[in-house]
């Protein structure tokens, strides 16, 4: 009886023993941007932003930068405009926000290039993505926050735009929200 037993419940228990004992852990990875962990509710650290008024129900893109908007700046802002583009018909589930710092951004390059991108200047909100950016990863990259006010994701600067948008479209697709 107990040799029965212990072919049904000898698999259980060796599998169970393995996945707690880290032996069995899965390595690989399948998304090009960086999880944030622990998750940051801009909700709770920063409860008078304006960020929060902007992304209620939807997704939000955002890059932050502080100085004057130059070419990389630039070059950031045609990312996320294509990187919207590319999500078809999905896109309307995701904003665009342009953190900018004390300089204002070129108002006729955002409304002929970049239209429907919101420009929002919150220093508080700046420095907490400044902070929140992945030590092992390149600063000036994109923040990808879900319509609840959690900061999910991280993407570098120079990330090819359809692998910012796979990721994308991935949390889309499971996601019930926004």
């Amino acid at each position: 009886m107990l040799l029965i037993a212990s072919v049904f419940f000898g698999p259980l228990a060796v599998a169970t023993w393995m996945y707690y004992g880290g032996a069995l852990q899965p390595e690989g990875r399948t998304n090009n941007g960086a999880l944030l962990e622990p998750i940051v509710s801009i909700v709770s650290a920063l409860p008078d932003s304006n960020i929060i008024a902007v992304g209620d129900g939807f997704w939000l893109l955002l890059y932050s930068n502080s100085g004057a908007c130059e070419q990389a700046c630039e070059e950031a802002l045609y990312t996320l405009r294509q990187s919207r583009k590319m999500l078809g018909k999905e896109m309307d589930r995701l904003k665009r926000v342009f953190l900018h710092g004390d300089s204002s951004p070129d108002t006729v390059l955002l409304a002929d290039a970049h239209a429907g991108l919101i420009t929002l200047r919150d220093t508080d909100f700046s420095l907490l993505l400044n902070n929140k950016t992945p030590a092992t990863l390149p600063a000036g990259g994109y923040f990808l926050m879900d319509p609840l006010g959690n900061l999910v994701m991280y993407f570098e600067p120079n990330i090819n735009p359809s692998d910012m948008v796979e990721d994308i479209q991935r949390l889309l697709k499971l996601s019930r929200i926004g």
